[in-house]
């Protein structure tokens, strides 16, 4: 006997004679083409808007304001940055002009605003040289404050003065990138942290000995003609409590031995410390005394 199919009440039933509601299909494809129409006219109104403001006259270099400079001409950086009066404020790429602006040696950083309607701004930062670094067999190299080599040293055209020459010194590599490093160089780099550093003129390094620097006459109030300079040996660190014994001593030969001036001083070793003197009227005879 054959049973009686029950309808499923949890399913519609579509009948022969039935058809599906295509009513919310249409509106689905007609707001997905209002959609796209509305992004293409969107995107060709940004186009020719783009090509207006970049290609328009009125937004033509009229000024360009240069501020940093002190050793580099304003022309100079006008020519690295290949700007003219017909280039348009808009059309320019401000990345690419810092960068060939910061490619002159002695540039450090810049920065390029847009003013409208015609105007550019540049800000540089230039580099601050701390010592002159001499290296056997190369050119000399100009570091900044930084420690970091930014130029080979020319003394016809880098018109600098009371530079301190520092001597003793290797270039490294790293990362493709030829710096100084290492426990000399850090030391030289502490050195110029004693407030006496802006006196110095000639600092030499050794590896096993750390530096030497030649101090002026402060430390001889009697001067010598032919050695107006005292040779300090200060090795690799403790140079404010070196330098402060360094004066202590001076003082003391000023006051007990006033005929003889220093000649130099060894204070690698702060607890035995040496020195080298000369009678100011016998300039060959040379003494050596521990303190």
């Amino acid at each position: 006997m054959n049973k009686k199919i029950k309808q499923n009440k949890f399913k519609a039933e579509i009948g022969e004679n039935k058809t599906l509601d295509s009513g919310p299909s249409i509106d689905f494809c007609l707001n997905c083409i209002m959609t796209v129409a509305f992004i293409s006219v969107l995107s060709l109104a940004s186009i020719f808007a783009y090509d207006f403001v970049t290609q328009s006259n009125f937004f033509n270099i009229k000024e360009i304001e240069i501020s940093g400079t002190k050793r580099v001409l304003k022309d100079d950086l006008i020519r690295l940055a290949k700007l003219t009066d017909s280039d348009n404020i808009f059309s320019i790429n401000l990345f690419s002009i810092e960068k060939h602006i910061t490619s002159h040696p002695w540039i450090q950083s810049a920065t390029i605003k847009r003013t409208l309607p015609s105007k550019l701004i540049i800000s540089v930062i230039e580099q601050e040289p701390l010592a002159i670094v001499k290296i056997e067999n190369l050119a000399d190299i100009l570091i900044n404050t930084q420690g970091r080599p930014f130029k080979e040293y020319d003394p016809q055209k880098d018109h600098i003065e009371n530079l301190p020459v520092i001597s003793g010194l290797d270039l490294t590599t790293i990362n493709q990138e030829y710096l100084f490093n290492g426990p000399l160089f850090n030391s030289i780099m502490n050195f110029f942290k004693t407030d006496i550093s802006s006196t110095i003129r000639v600092i030499k390094g050794d590896n096993h000995t750390g530096i030497t620097i030649e101090a002026n006459d402060i430390y001889n109030r009697l001067k010598s003609q032919d050695q107006p300079m005292v040779q300090i040996k200060l090795g690799f660190d403790n140079f404010d409590a070196k330098l402060n014994k360094a004066k202590k001593i001076s003082e003391y030969i000023d006051k007990n031995f006033p005929t003889r001036t220093i000649c130099a001083m060894d204070l690698f070793n702060i607890k035995k410390v040496f020195i080298k003197t000369r009678l100011t009227d016998a300039l060959h005879n040379n003494l050596e005394k521990g303190v």
